[in-house]
């Protein structure tokens, strides 16, 4: 049989599912299109609103944040609450917060998010505590299905990749405490949405200047001054909210400007761009700088507009009551408001790099890819053989297999670098295509390794296992594009394709099995002790 006869054999023997689709009417594929995100959405909303007031008191930060969030609802700055607090917001009677304010060690934005909940049912409400956050975790899922549909343009993928998030536990845990992370994930998330829309027009108007030029005879040889991103305005001004949260977001804001400039050099040298090294240095860099930073700070700074409008944040008149110095030379232009302003956050850096004070669930980042310690946010033994417990265990099996997705997309890379550096240019790009292309495999990686590695740097720094929220979204995209390796194309022989999708609907299934079964633990509800400790799968977790 000939190759062109064997292709046609197998478009007519493709799988009955891919049939079925194309069979379809357009009313039809619209409604299946919108039902089964909807679907998923209405399942991370059940995990994460449905009891969402136990337990009834602060867990673990809430002990802060709880009472920030309420000090910037009444005077727009957080203040210094007395002893026995806690007490009087799990009474129900949280009181007025104080005047005097409080130096705390992240900016306001998560906390204003939190309040937002407290606003709509009220300071008395456990569930108003964590209200907030609950929708910003729902948001999260939903942004996840869009920047994987983005990515790898397939509506089942998508739907593995948010429904997998929709039953982490991480994910879980994070949306139903008032703890920042969450908020900071949703904001990554969106902001590295916006960089890959960025790229599609970016490389929409490469493409239409240089045919424009090439059919005028003019020179193409820098390449072009692409200004009109409004999609990369949009990703800085998200990553400067994101900074807003927590300070950790600055790396990711570095890292999404790496990454931007290389994949310049790379659209242009493959567009033809004959200077396209030196044209991206010299001509688009700086441009983008300008787009991405000066956005970062201005939305950034507009997240501290409580500390601006009142007078009565912490070092808030910090030149005004002599406690320090206006600048002088060049910098007594910096309005006295920003002076103050740069002094905090100074004292605030110092804190950060000299937290070393030890706590029974501090997890140092080297161990987070092995999962030795998770943290525990809740544990109370009720008295009757059950205890309630709330513990941000990720699903186990999909945490560890997307830390292998991870290697394994890294392994792809550098193969497919091989590949081409042999000449065998298509070869590569096949490879990589099996995997959802070059470019979105470098998107998530940047995206993991700037929420990972520069914790590495600070291995003495009390930290802990729920900042890999963060992560969790890429980690759980990357293990989807493994997953699309497997599931192979319609193009593939049928007994392959067959087999790729048993066994992606076994591991999916699977991982089902495992969140169900941990489930009671994200959640808070009372278990009986051995049932609680058959989750222990590793020592480390008790």
């Amino acid at each position: 049989m000939t190759t062109a006869a064997s292709t046609v054999v197998r478009e007519r023997r493709g799988s009955r599912l891919d049939a079925a689709w194309a069979g379809a009417s357009p009313r039809r594929q619209r409604l299946v299109r919108a039902a089964l995100p909807a679907a998923v959405l209405g399942l991370a909303a059940a995990t994460r609103l449905i009891g969402l007031g136990e337990p009834d008191v602060l867990v673990f930060d809430e002990t802060y944040y709880v009472k920030d969030a309420l000090s910037l609802l009444t005077q727009g700055y957080e203040a210094s609450w007395p002893e026995g607090a806690d007490a009087e917001f799990e009474e129900g009677s949280p009181g007025t917060p104080p005047l005097e304010a409080a130096f705390v060690a992240h900016p306001p934005l998560g906390k204003w998010v939190i309040a937002l909940g407290m606003l709509a049912l009220g300071p008395a409400d456990p569930a108003g505590w964590r209200l907030g956050t609950a929708v910003t975790g729902i948001v999260l899922v939903g942004l996840v299905m869009l920047l994987a549909h983005r990515l790898l343009a397939s509506l089942p993928l998508t739907v593995i990749a948010g429904g997998l998030v929709a039953l982490d536990g991480n994910a879980i845990v994070m949306s139903r405490v008032a703890l920042l992370d969450g908020v900071l994930a949703a904001l990554l998330v969106l902001a590295l949405l916006f960089v890959a829309l960025d790229r599609e027009g970016s490389r929409r108007r490469l493409a239409a200047w240089l045919a424009r030029r090439r059919a005028e005879g003019r020179a193409t040889d820098w390449g072009p001054a692409l200004w009109a991103r409004p999609w990369m305005l949009a990703a800085g001004a998200t990553l400067g909210l994101a900074v807003g949260v927590k300070w950790s977001a600055l790396y990711v804001l570095a890292a999404v400007g790496v990454l931007t400039v290389v994949a310049d050099v790379v659209d242009r040298r493959r567009a033809g761009v004959a200077l396209w090294a030196s044209g991206t240095a010299f001509r688009q860099a700086p441009i983008s700088f300008l787009l991405l930073v000066p956005t970062a700070l201005a939305a950034h700074l507009l997240t501290w507009w409580g500390w601006f409008a009142t007078s009565g944040g912490y070092d808030r008149n910090w030149v005004a009551e002599g406690e320090g110095r206006r600048a002088a030379g060049i910098l007594s232009i910096v309005p006295e408001a920003l002076q103050n302003l740069w002094n905090y956050q100074a004292a605030v850096y110092r804190y950060h790099v000299g937290v070393t004070s030890d706590h029974a669930y501090e997890a140092p980042a080297a161990g987070w890819p092995l999962l030795l310690r998770p943290t525990y946010m809740h544990y109370e033994e009720l008295g009757d053989g059950t205890a309630q417990a709330l513990t941000g265990i990720p699903n186990p099996l999909l945490w560890w297999g997307s830390v292998v997705a991870v290697l394994v997309l890294l392994a792809v890379l550098v193969v497919a670098a091989v590949t081409a550096a042999r000449g065998e240019r298509d070869a590569a790009a096949r490879l990589l295509a099996r995997f959802g292309g070059g470019w979105p495999i470098a998107l998530v990686l940047t995206a993991i390794a700037a929420g990972w590695l520069p914790w590495l740097l600070y291995p003495e720094r009390t930290m802990f296992f729920f900042y890999t929220v963060v992560l969790t979204p890429f980690l759980v995209i990357a293990f989807v594009m493994v997953l699309r390796a497997v599931l192979g194309s319609a193009d593939d022989e049928p007994y392959r394709r067959r087999t790729g999708i048993a066994v992606v609907t076994v591991a999916v299934i699977a991982l089902v099995a495992v969140s169900a079964y941990f489930l009671p633990l994200w959640t808070g509800l009372p278990v009986p002790l051995p049932f609680l400790r058959a989750h222990y799968w590793l020592p480390t977790w008790v």
